[in-house]
């Protein structure tokens, strides 16, 4: 992204982030940190297509987003970026499994298909014996796991996590972080937002957003 911009009308008028330039490069591991009202959300909104930047540019593997009709943006949003948010977001009553292969759903892929793949991603993310489980019965490490299977069942390109651990116990937090370092390892492409240092140099880059505006943090 380049000069990147999104503001909001008012009054008064917010200037969520300004001329943000950025690049992560494929199988790339960032963290963007900074406090809360620093436009973290926003950025992370702007980056998962949620959202149209107001001032800039934003290349998505290749692909200049601006664009993108709406209908466009939704398909690459589903087919080249996973989502893992705080509050897990999982469905009650309905299975690991079946909540795993809900993205596929949409993409209309056939059922089999979808349980073979939700079964692998579980696997992948250590969930294996889980799958028939409610997810109101798992630890917070557990849903998260589950959340994170779910973003990769479609196979993304990029990997977005809005505070990832803010949900979780110091233990659960340490397993996500070292799942989320297996996925690097893997080649996955990962940005990881949060207000945690902690968190933030797990990654193997940093930039740092305070008042809309992002810079680099020295290793």
């Amino acid at each position: 992204m380049a000069g990147l911009g999104r503001t909001f009308a008012g009054p008064p008028e917010v200037h969520a982030v300004q001329e943000i330039d950025l690049t992560v490069w494929p199988g790339e591991y960032v963290s963007i940190v900074g406090p809360s009202g620093s436009g973290k959300s926003t950025l992370l909104h702007v980056l998962g297509l949620l959202d149209r930047p107001t001032a800039g540019r934003y290349m998505l593997d290749g692909t200049n987003t601006a664009e993108l009709s709406d209908r466009a943006r939704a398909a690459v949003r589903g087919e080249r970026i996973g989502f893992v948010f705080q509050a897990f977001h999982l469905l009650a009553h309905r299975s690991v499994l079946e909540n795993v292969a809900l993205p596929m759903v949409y993409n209309r892929v056939p059922r089999k298909e979808r349980l073979a793949r939700a079964r692998a991603a579980l696997e992948r993310v250590g969930l294996a014996h889980r799958v028939d489980y409610d997810p109101t019965l798992l630890s917070g490490g557990e849903r998260q796991r589950t959340a994170i299977a779910r973003a990769l069942v479609n196979e993304p390109s990029v990997l977005l996590a809005d505070e990832p651990t803010g949900n979780l116990d110091t233990a659960s937090a340490a397993s996500v972080l070292t799942l989320f370092d297996e996925l690097h390892r893997g080649g996955l492409t990962l940005a990881v937002i949060t207000h945690d240092e902690g968190v933030s140099k797990r990654a193997q880059r940093r930039v740092r957003i305070v008042d809309g505006h992002l810079s680099e943090v020295a290793a």
